[in-house]
């Protein structure tokens, strides 16, 4: 059981990161189509058409990370349940299953 639950963990935290990756993402399509746009201002409208369908690709992908990431976090137990598993179980037998999941991970 506790496999699952740092498995849990584990995803949504790159679901973070991935979400973290898609702000830098159209931060700079933004700031490349904005320098594109100041060095050849009669291209302007098709860079800003070619920006906008870019930002909207990203976009998507931010979208579907946040719904990922509000279905894991649902999975995951609440916090008197992880309590009482801490309780019932010692401390290493908890580090030895999480320590698992990232060697397989490693692998």
């Amino acid at each position: 059981m506790p496999d699952y639950f740092s498995a849990l963990v584990i995803g949504v935290s790159i679901i973070v990161v991935a979400i973290f990756g898609c702000a830098m993402g159209q931060g700079r399509v933004v700031s490349s189509a904005v320098e594109a746009m100041a060095r050849q201002p009669a291209m302007a409208g098709k860079i800003q058409l070619a920006m906008i369908m870019g930002l909207a690709f990203i976009e998507s992908l931010t979208i579907y990370s946040l719904m990922l990431s509000f279905i894991l976090v649902g999975k995951l137990p609440k916090t008197d349940a992880i309590l009482e598993m801490f309780k019932n179980t010692q401390g290493k037998e908890l580090l030895s299953s999480a320590g698992s999941i990232l060697q397989y991970i490693a692998n």
